[in-house]
């Protein structure tokens, strides 16, 4: 015996389920298209992460909902619409595993190419306590570390003096500052803010630049012996200084005892041909005062 077709109402409602899975769709797609190709790829690779997942369990719930949608209109018997809808759950079922164990490969993909193309380099750490002091400075992603000095274990433990000299005390050598190199857990990228300078004004525009940023005459020149010969390869360059929340979802950063003033600048650059137009970042002076820690380092944006 047959029975009753489903009801049109149940075609309306799977009809309705599949537009809003294709919206979603071409909403997640979309939105990672617009990101790499107009938006400067500035989402970080959580975010790409999500909009991916996002994409394949709509995707797979579109295909459910499609063949769903076949069943009803095709099949007139009950009984055999029954079967067909359980075999279809249970393809559904173990799409929706396979789908989840996907999207955990990209997300643990993205986050290693994230952080293997995009180096920070020549992070130096200067400590200045206002007298003689025990201090341990730990860095919290310590499997981003590519190389150190002295070697980066579980921290570093220094004797700390006013005038910036330290004293590694596992090792007793002598230093002026803690190196480190890390792959960057933070995807830095050409914001809508920044700085565009010619060759022949870098010099002039890290000095003037640094000093607004907190750094003493002999970080400052530290700092421009190391990247200007970099800087001055290109013909201009795009600069931006890090801000606060993006050096340390970088790198968090413990210092202790707390230091009164803590400065960090991490300097992000790419490499022009010929100017881009970009709004002035606007620059925040902070203060030197009590035990101060100073930070920079650099890098170079894809």
């Amino acid at each position: 015996m047959t029975n009753k077709k489903t009801p049109d109402k149940t075609k309306t409602i799977i009809i309705i389920k599949i537009i809003i899975a294709s919206i979603i769709i071409v909403s997640s797609l979309g939105a990672m298209l617009y990101d790499f190709f107009i938006n400067g790829d500035s989402f970080k690779y959580q975010i790409y992460s999500i909009l991916i997942s996002i994409f394949l369990f709509a995707f797979v719930f579109l295909n459910h909902f499609v063949k769903s949608y076949k069943i009803n209109k095709n099949i007139d018997d009950i009984t055999a619409t029954k079967k067909m809808k359980k075999k279809s759950n249970i393809i559904l079922f173990v799409s929706l595993i396979i789908t989840l164990a996907l999207s955990c490969f990209v997300y643990i993909f993205l986050l290693k190419i994230s952080i293997l193309f995009q180096p920070v380099y020549k992070p130096i750490i200067y400590l200045y306590p206002k007298t003689e002091t025990s201090v341990n400075v730990s860095l919290e992603y310590k499997d981003n570390i590519i190389v150190s000095y002295p070697e980066y274990s579980d921290g570093w433990n220094v004797l700390a003096k006013p005038n910036g000299d330290l004293i590694d005390l596992d090792t007793g050598k002598k230093l002026y500052s803690l190196y480190y190199e890390n792959l960057s857990a933070y995807n830095f990228s050409v914001k809508q803010d920044g700085f565009v300078v010619s060759s022949d004004q870098v010099a002039d525009f890290l000095d003037e630049k640094l000093e607004v940023l907190g750094l003493n005459y002999k970080e400052r020149e530290e700092f421009i012996v190391y990247w200007l010969p970099i800087l001055k390869a290109n013909k201009y360059n795009y600069i931006r200084f890090a801000t606060s929340d993006e050096i340390e979802n970088n790198m968090p950063l413990t210092i202790n005892p707390t230091p009164d003033s803590v400065i960090r600048v991490i300097m992000t650059f790419k490499g022009l041909e010929k100017p881009i137009e970009v709004t002035e970042q606007k620059l925040i002076t902070p203060k030197r005062t009590g035990f101060v820690a100073v930070e920079w380092g650099g890098t170079k944006l894809k």
